[in-house]
């Protein structure tokens, strides 16, 4: 099954778990376990270089558990853009949306550009274990150390 058809398949079945859990509310308890969309969140920061210019996760190691809803805080402080890249990452989650600047993007989110002096929350549910690479793609940034890792664990 090529990815596309996989995320799709996985979207369908989501909305479907958040459907069902929303008509049937909190009368069933292993419901509203399952209703992703209404967990609390759980807030995990990472800076993108830093004002000195590392090339640099801080942190470089994240970790999460698969069906727990996560509130990502990236930030960038430095003078130049970096890039939140993790592909693999992407398309084994639920992204509930990201809030960049006034915006809200909803959907199917696979790389974050945060240009020099910005912030942007990634809201998201891991779907599906594993180990992922996480790197910067601006030219020259992964080469000097820019990279990282995503776990999801459970």
């Amino acid at each position: 099954m090529n990815n596309r058809l996989r995320r799709a398949v996985l979207a369908l079945v989501l909305t479907a778990v958040l459907t069902v859990g929303t008509i049937l509310g909190s009368s069933g308890a292993g419901m509203a376990a399952t209703n992703l969309a209404k967990q609390p969140v759980i807030d995990v920061y990472i800076t993108l270089g830093n004002e000195a210019g590392a090339l640099q996760f801080f942190p470089d190691n994240l970790q999460f558990e698969p069906g727990r809803r996560y509130n990502l805080h990236l930030s960038n402080s430095s003078g130049q853009k970096h890039y939140f890249t993790a592909k693999d990452f992407a398309d084994g989650i639920w992204s509930q949306k990201v809030d960049a600047g006034n915006v809200e993007i909803k959907g199917a989110i696979h790389e974050l550009e945060l240009r020099a002096n910005t912030e942007a929350e990634w809201v998201f549910v891991p779907l599906r274990s594993g180990t992922y690479s996480l790197r910067c793609t601006v030219p020259g940034h992964t080469e000097a150390g820019m990279v990282g890792t995503i776990e999801v664990v459970g």
